[in-house]
């Protein structure tokens, strides 16, 4: 059991690392190229990325129709929902207040975990934690939690709909998709996601021949291609089958803190004096949730052995 629970915590703490860099990838690649299109060249090469490991690993893919609407849900929900209303809001938003609204996804999956999957309760500890993590981010952000017209409110409206959809995506994935290989659902999510993006794309961004195509653009879509969809898709659904979906998606809750330090490191950004506080308290609600778990063990164990 240690064994088991020290495997999934350095999963934890390598997709809060990937998702964290993500951050500063999307920055410098929306120099170049406009949101959706931005979004979708990343998806695409990922779905090609995974279609030759399918292939090369001889993965089955979901076979029945029951497993293939469950991917085709879960995947409309988390790429064509989710990526899209954060690419989008982010034109009439700052990227601080944006991350504070992601950081509901814990919500999300807290009350939506409750009714999907019988095991994870609601409890006192849980919902502090979760309303800790969040205050955090909202402590390092302070200086960008501001709305200034109504495209600005609605742009706000519409990530909390894209956290909503993450959440739910999530607990349906750890619900009903456990006998799916990570890889072959990923996959399906995207074929399935995809194209709703790229119609979009098209219609609003334009003839994708036209766009910036830099170097250091083709860089960025690499690295998110790679890292931030196949690797940390491919990592979180097998997480997310081993722990708690609130637990997993705490993950949320850290990457924003890790984005701005990261982002100090490496753009020479700088370094909002309240980060510390609202690192402290990010910290704490992780805390709470890890000592819930191991407070629990030993009476687990008792019950065990009586």
């Amino acid at each position: 059991m240690p064994k088991l629970l020290s495997a999934n915590a350095l999963v934890w703490l390598i997709l809060a690392f990937i998702w964290s860099t993500t951050r500063i990838f999307i920055k410098i690649g929306l120099g170049d190229l406009p949101p959706i299109a931005f979004s979708s060249a990343r998806f695409i090469l990922s779905a090609a990325i995974l279609f030759a490991v399918i292939k090369m690993q001889r993965i089955a893919l979901p076979k029945t129709s029951k497993e293939w609407r469950l991917v085709a849900l879960t995947g409309v929900l988390q790429f064509s929902i989710n990526y899209s209303c954060v690419f989008w809001s982010e034109q009439y938003i700052t990227s601080g207040l944006a991350a504070v609204l992601q950081a509901t996804i814990p919500v999300f999956g807290l009350a939506i975990g409750w009714m999907f999957l019988p095991d994870e309760r609601i409890t006192l500890q849980k919902i502090l934690a979760i309303l800790l993590g969040i205050a955090g981010v909202a402590v390092i952000f302070v200086d960008q939690l501001r709305i200034e017209n109504w495209l600005a409110f609605i742009g706000c409206v519409v990530v909390v709909i894209g956290a909503y959809a993450a959440a739910q995506s999530s607990v349906l994935t750890k619900a009903k998709a456990s006998n799916i290989h990570p890889a072959a659902f990923v996959f399906g999510q995207m074929l399935c996601g995809l194209p709703l993006i790229i119609v979009y794309s098209l219609i609003a961004e334009g003839n994708p021949l036209t766009y910036h195509w830099s170097w250091t653009a083709l860089g960025c879509i690499v690295y998110l291609a790679v890292f931030g969809s196949v690797i940390a898709f491919w990592l979180y659904y097998w997480l997310l089958h081993r722990v708690e979906s609130t637990k997993a998606m705490m993950i949320s809750l850290v990457t924003p803190l890790l984005a701005v330090v990261i982002g100090a490191v490496t753009l020479g950004e700088s370094l909002p004096a309240q980060t510390y506080l609202g690192g402290v308290m990010i910290v704490g609600s992780i805390a709470l949730i890890v000592f819930r778990r191991r407070r629990l063990e030993p009476q687990m164990n008792t019950d065990q052995h009586g």
